[in-house]
């Protein structure tokens, strides 16, 4: 991360702190009677509908890959792997960009397609006949 008001999906774009919303509750898992009493778990929500930070392409590409986790235009990410609410804080914001950054990646290149030269078809089909010819040669017919 690059400092506390700041989390950067990529190149120059990141995401203003003014945007995240945080929410802090009760953690199950590991503890002890600490967690009884501490809100370790991190609930890191971020309206991708409305944030003028991200490019319109990035927001357009996130908007519809993110459709099936998005509760009304806002994606939630949840931590509460750690002890330390300070962790999770930081877990929750890694992830968020992560999946921001994948979200926004540009589509893969079409794929080519290339030619197979002729020779090289058919000296495979002449090696599958002659494996045909190899396998049916192993029948148990003359072994009675």
């Amino acid at each position: 991360m690059s400092g506390p008001s700041s989390h950067v999906i990529r190149g120059s774009v990141s995401l203003p702190e003014a945007e995240l919303m945080w929410r802090f509750s009760r953690s199950s898992g590991p503890g002890g009677q600490h967690v009884n009493t501490s809100d370790s778990q991190v609930e890191l929500r971020f309206d991708l509908a409305r944030t003028e930070a991200l490019p319109p392409v990035w927001k357009e590409r996130a908007l519809e890959r993110l459709a099936n986790r998005l509760v009304g235009g806002v994606i939630t990410v949840r931590a509460s792997e750690h002890r330390s609410q300070w962790r999770n804080r930081e877990t929750a914001s890694v992830r968020l960009a992560a999946l921001l950054a994948e979200a926004t990646a540009p589509p893969p290149r079409a794929r080519r397609k290339t030619k197979i030269p002729r020779g090289i078809n058919e000296r495979r089909l002449r090696e599958k006949k002659q494996r045909a010819d190899t396998k049916r040669g192993r029948t148990g017919r003359d072994w009675g």
